[in-house]
């Protein structure tokens, strides 16, 4: 198990910018595939994007691709979310997500999860 901690949330304009972080309670980092999912109001969590352990894969939701770029530093433990070009579509609460293993492949299921930060984004 690994804690989470979201930040970096809050109220944007449409076609603004904000930058989520994710600090993790662990010196291994590097041994997770780590992911971004959103839940907006009203609706299921769904998955928003994630990166491989060592930060050479990522895999993009469709809807924010091109938006939206995933980063890690996991020197820091910390995994980050660059949210541009914003859309009120993308008003959700953003959750961390974190599961073991050194696969480029994006897991099935992630175990560890943060509380979330709310993103809110006003036309």
């Amino acid at each position: 198990q690994v804690q989470l901690v979201e930040s970096g949330g809050g109220l944007v304009q449409t076609g603004g910018s904000l930058r989520l972080s994710c600090v993790a309670a662990t010196r291994t980092l590097s041994s997770y595939h780590m992911g971004w999912f959103r839940q907006p109001p009203g609706k299921e969590r769904e998955f928003v994007a994630s990166i491989s352990w060592s930060g050479t894969y990522q895999y993009y939701a469709d809807s924010v691709k091109g938006r939206f770029a995933i980063s890690r530093d996991n020197a820091r433990s910390t995994v980050y979310l660059q949210l541009n070009s914003l859309k009120a579509e993308d008003t959700a609460v953003y959750y961390c997500a974190a599961e073991w293993g050194k696969s480029r492949d994006r897991p099935p299921r992630f175990s560890n999860w943060g509380r979330g930060t709310q993103v809110t984004v006003s036309s």
